[in-house]
């Protein structure tokens, strides 16, 4: 290289530069070259997911037909799994699942050693009985156990389980701190400290696997009630520890700020919603009897739009702003409509039919599948192929 020459990566910058961004006239330095922003990609709103699977934890409240259960827990399981994320919180389903089984099991266990008012003839074994007095009539431990009595736990308990692995699934398709900017204000605080202790749970099992494999490599027991002691002790520390560390820093961030909110809207916020959880309690408690279905529907919608009314005025306590807030588009109203469906087509269907979704033990008889309220189950199914999977 001559001296006085430029060096190659400049005068091979300048070129490329001069070829890739053309000169004005009487400019002397090349413009930079125009970049096209990047747009953020809405994803499906979180509270979409919890609609869906509170509409299928409805519609699993609607029949006993092991059939329509098994069929909601094949369409919720398959939608996690084309829809779950690689997130530490997306995990939670296996362990709804487990504790579905347990309820069931519970629930049969408690049919055979409790008893049950169902009659039947067919008896699979018979129990020791435990005499009980007289205040206790209607109870009793142990005595003859019926197949029926049985599978009516049965159908009782995989109707609750269904229901446990509903919102299960919701818990694994919706990001709980994406859903914490959806809360309104008043439910903000309640937010917090939901999301605080969804994060706070991944971290105990990452430090309690860490210690027992640090204990078996000392060769130390990590089973049993001493290895529960030595390894849960140092566990509670570091999320003491790790507790007060947040709770600062929350507070240098300012969570916890209210805004002044004059006291006769206080009052009105408080009545509102405190009538508005009675009425969906009563309304709710209408719509499950018989006696009430005339008064059930309209006092629920009254106790939803109070309630509503009172966490609309709750959030001037907590004003916030949102950065990027996620879209409630096509997709969200898709999967918010499919879960809906499902709840109403089975409603109707356990009016209309009865027989079909509530299967008799006496005399027993094997389960039927109904078509129509299958096919509508199906429904569920709508978002695992319509939506998009989001990135990770």
């Amino acid at each position: 290289m001559r001296p006085g020459d430029p060096g190659p990566s400049r005068d091979r910058g300048n070129s490329v530069a001069a070829r890739a961004v053309p000169r004005t006239p009487g400019e002397s330095q090349p413009r930079a070259p125009e970049t096209t922003p990047t747009r953020f990609r809405p994803t499906l709103h979180p509270g979409a997911w919890w609609l869906w699977a509170i509409s299928l934890g409805v519609a699993a409240t609607r029949t006993t037909n092991p059939l329509l259960l098994a069929l909601l827990l094949a369409a919720s399981g398959y939608v996690v799994a084309t829809h779950r994320s690689p997130a530490p919180w997306a995990r939670s389903y296996t362990a709804f699942v487990r504790l579905a089984l347990a309820v069931l099991l519970i629930r049969v266990l408690f049919a055979v050693a409790l008893g049950s008012p169902i009659p039947g003839t067919h008896t699979l074994l018979t129990l020791p009985e435990v005499p009980l007095p007289h205040w206790a009539q209607g109870i009793r431990l142990g005595g003859r156990v019926t197949a029926e009595a049985v599978l009516f736990a049965a159908y009782d308990g995989l109707k609750l389980a269904t229901l446990l692995v509903c919102v299960g699934a919701a818990n694994a398709l919706a990001s709980p701190t994406r859903l914490l900017k959806s809360l309104p204000g008043a439910l903000y605080e309640t937010g917090v400290a939901v999301v605080v202790a969804l994060t706070f749970a991944p971290h105990l099992i990452a430090d309690v696997r860490r210690l027992r494999a640090a204990r078996r490599l000392r060769g130390r027991p990590d089973r049993g009630l001493r290895g529960l002691l030595q390894v849960g002790l140092p566990v509670l520390e570091g999320a003491l520890e790790r507790s007060v560390a947040l709770a600062a820093a929350m507070e240098a961030r300012g969570y916890g700020r209210t805004a002044e909110v004059p006291a006769r809207v206080r009052r009105t916020t408080a009545a509102l919603t405190l009538g508005g959880l009675l009425g969906v309690c009563a309304g709710t408690y209408g719509l499950l009897t018989a006696e009430g279905g005339t008064y059930g529907l309209p006092v629920l919608l009254a106790g939803v739009l109070a309630a509503l009314a009172g966490l609309r005025l709750g959030g001037r306590r907590s004003p916030r702003t949102r950065y990027r807030p996620d879209p409630w588009g096509a997709h969200a109203w898709l999967v918010t409509g499919s879960g809906a469906a499902v709840a109403a087509l089975l409603t109707l269907a356990s009016v209309r039919d009865p027989g079909a979704l509530h299967p008799g033990v006496v005399p027993l008889v094997a389960p039927t599948l109904p078509l129509w309220p299958a096919a509508a189950v199906l429904l569920a199914l709508l978002p695992a192929f319509a939506v998009p999977r989001e990135p990770s």
